[in-house]
Parts: structure tokens; sequence; C-alpha cells
């Protein structure tokens, strides 16, 4: 088995290395440019130009980075790289518990962001535990964290990261709507579990 991955392995690259000599030629005509001109600029002999295009030279980066900067293209074009996709995220809104969350990340796993909108009410908090790491910041608003024995408002500008071990609840303050950036690492996707003790435990303590 990877005796033949090695092989269709070569076979691509040797695919590669073939077409990069007709493209090499096809560039410099478009620039009107002759052999003995791109000599002069790269300081690359004409001899090993015309074996580059004609595919009798191998190509390596020490050829094809002046011949590069000449044509002023990038590396990329003259070995046929395939093109960047769009790198923007197009993910659509997730609306949980009345809580608007826009994924900012695409692959599953890993760290994962969110933009969330937090609308104005006033929900108890009901503290929760999971495993993994997570961070806040707030863009605009207030927002309430409550962690273990803490209970803090953040607003626009301050963050907060804490391990998610803890028992903890964020939200609205009651005074009007946040949003904020939520960001955690590849364990924080997991189902929260109610924290211990309960709330009411607590009140009783």
């Amino acid at each position: 088995m990877a005796e033949t991955e090695n092989d269709d392995g070569s076979a691509n690259l040797d695919g590669v290395l073939a077409e990069v000599g007709p493209r090499l030629r096809r560039i410099r005509k478009e620039r009107g440019a002759t052999l003995a001109g791109l000599a002069d600029v790269t300081g690359i002999s004409v001899s090993t130009l015309s074996r580059l295009e004609s595919g009798r030279r191998k190509p390596s980066l020490e050829l094809l980075l002046p011949i590069a900067r000449a044509h002023q293209v990038p590396l990329g074009e003259l070995v046929g790289a395939p093109p960047v996709g769009d790198p923007r995220v197009r993910a659509k809104p997730i609306v949980r518990h009345g809580r608007t969350m826009v994924p900012l990340t695409r692959q599953p796993g890993g760290l994962q962001a969110y933009k969330v909108f937090e609308p104005q009410r006033s929900p108890e908090p009901d503290l929760k535990t999971h495993e993994g790491y997570e961070w806040l910041y707030v863009l605009s608003g207030r927002l309430r964290l409550v962690l273990a024995d803490h209970d803090v408002v953040l607003t626009a500008g301050e963050a907060a990261e804490f391990d998610t071990r803890l028992p903890h609840w964020f939200g609205s303050t009651g005074e009007g709507p946040a949003e904020f950036l939520s960001l955690f690492g590849p364990q924080g996707e997991r189902m929260h579990v109610r924290a211990r003790p309960s709330r009411q435990q607590r009140e009783t303590e």
C-alpha cells in the first residue's frame, strides 16, 4: 500500500513539473519578453531558460524565484498552484434559548468562536460546568458573569477567561442587550451538566 501511495505521489509531482515549462514560455511571451532579455534580468543563462521551457531542465526554487520576480507574478502562478478558496465564513446564525450565536469558525473540532447577541431579559443564573476553557470579550452592552464565588459585570472592551470546570453562567444583566465574542477549546462544545451544588442547595446552606 505504501509503495502505491508513493508511486501516485511521484506521478502527481512529475505531472506538475511537466506543466511548468509550457507555463514559463506562455507567461514570457504574454509579456513580450525574449530569452535573452529574461536572461539579462534574472542572471540565468539563455540555455538554462530554454531548457526550463522545453522541460529538459528540472525547475527549482533557485531558478523560479528570479523568474517570478522578473515577470512580477506570484511563484504559485509559475508552478500552477491551486487558487486559494474564499476564506470568509458564511455561517447561519443559531438561536438557542433566546440567544443568537453566529459561528465564526467552520472547521469541526479545535478552537470554536462565536459572536453572540444576548437580548435584554432577567434570567436567573443557572450555573453549569463542562470540560474546557472559555474566553469572553464584550463588544457592546453589559454582560453578567457568575463564576464560582464571583459575580461580575463586564462592559464593552472587557474580557474574561476561565476554566469551564468551575461552575459558571453568563447572560443579560437585565439592563439592556449585550454583544460579545465567545471562544472555547475542543472540549467546550460538550453538553453542559448542572454544577454541584445546585442553586437550591446553596440557598439552604
